[in-house]
């Protein structure tokens, strides 16, 4: 059988890698990278750090405005599907770059799996919701990582192609949290293990906006201990082009980290604060206390049993969320086992999953 996985995105090379390793000897797996985040930090390190094999493809698309992104994505995808004529196409989560393949390969007769189906955020505002949304409903089958996304599937009369395998990013975090256990983190100077916090921003609601964007970064200044703001190129360029500064107060900017270091660093710090989707439930998963700087997230496991905070409207609170007791230990396992891979692998094969 020949798969076919369409990644554009750190979060989706994360999801590739235990996927890449359970396809190994049991299926014909081709790779086409849309090089929608195409820099050397967000790309092309994943893919060595992670013993993803390189792309059999990659697209090149770069950036660029959502539709002319997913329009470029659209022309170079189908020329490739007609190329290999794979049995599945599977994509990875709720980007541009799975959306245009979900589309390139209905529209050729080519069987769509979404892996991370039913995920919901409720917000309209966010182009990921669009994407994951239409991706589902596009898919002939939902491969979802939780009970509470099976339940959306359900609710939108999906349930008949879906199945509930667990969540991916689950097998690698365990794999690479293991591999860097005992490990220190490569800290700025005059940082200290356990004594900072880890940031990421990225999301256009809280970016785009010159006060909304300064509100956040004064909030992050203002805590009592350094914040490694590990800050993607768009929030570099924005901050830029807003005139705020990134390295205020306590704030020390580092470029993207790979993911082990990710791991490690986030593993010895006292919490996350962030606007990613991934990072939450990787904290989570690490039991380190998260803040997420959002109306809502997808993850609400993370938020139910008190490991994630939300905040969003009144950002004069960020301090105080973020100083807040550690919540009860918890050895609630809702992203399943670490074997989510094995499962997504033997769904498409036909195989029977428990």
């Amino acid at each position: 059988m020949r798969i076919l996985s369409v990644v554009g995105a750190r979060p989706q090379f994360v999801k590739l890698a235990p996927i890449a390793r359970a396809m190994a000897g049991r299926a014909e797996h081709i790779v086409v990278h849309t090089g929608q985040h195409y820099d050397e930090l967000m790309s092309d390190v994943f893919f060595r750090d992670l013993g993803i094999p390189a792309p059999d493809v990659n697209l090149a698309v770069g950036s660029g405005k959502h539709g002319q992104q997913t329009g470029t994505m659209l022309a170079g995808l189908e020329a490739e599907f007609e190329r290999f004529a794979p049995d599945w196409v599977l994509v990875y989560g709720d980007t541009n770059s799975t959306l245009a393949a979900a589309i390139a390969a209905v529209k050729l007769h080519f069987p769509v799996a979404h892996l991370e189906a039913g995920l919901r955020s409720f917000n309209r505002r966010m182009p990921e919701e669009h994407n994951r949304v239409l991706t589902d409903h596009a898919a002939d089958l939902c491969l979802a990582p939780t009970e509470v996304a099976m339940g959306h599937l359900a609710h939108e009369g999906l349930v008949d192609r879906s199945v509930l395998v667990g969540d991916v990013m689950t097998d690698v975090l365990h794999r690479v949290r293991d591999s860097v256990a005992g490990t220190e983190p490569d800290l700025p100077l005059g940082v200290h293990v356990g004594e900072y916090y880890v940031s990421t921003l990225h999301r256009p609601d809280n970016t785009d906006s010159p006060e909304r964007l300064a509100a956040i970064i004064e909030g992050l200044a203002a805590l009592d201990a350094p914040v490694l703001l590990a800050a993607h190129p768009r929030l570099v360029q924005l901050a830029a082009q807003h005139g705020i500064d990134l390295e205020q107060g306590g704030i020390r900017p580092i470029a993207p980290l790979a993911y082990p270091q990710l791991v490690a660093t986030v593993m010895q710090s006292r919490g996350v604060i962030t606007d990613s989707g991934g990072l939450q439930k990787e904290a989570f998963l690490l039991r380190v206390p998260c803040t997420t700087i959002r109306p809502e997230t997808e993850w609400v496991e993370t938020v139910e049993l008190g490991w994630n905070t939300l905040v969003s409207d009144d950002l004069s609170i960020l301090a105080d969320a973020v100083h807040r007791p550690l919540p009860p230990a918890t050895e609630a396992t809702p992203y399943g086992d670490g074997h989510a891979a094995d499962r997504v692998v033997d769904t498409l094969l036909g195989v029977s999953v428990d």
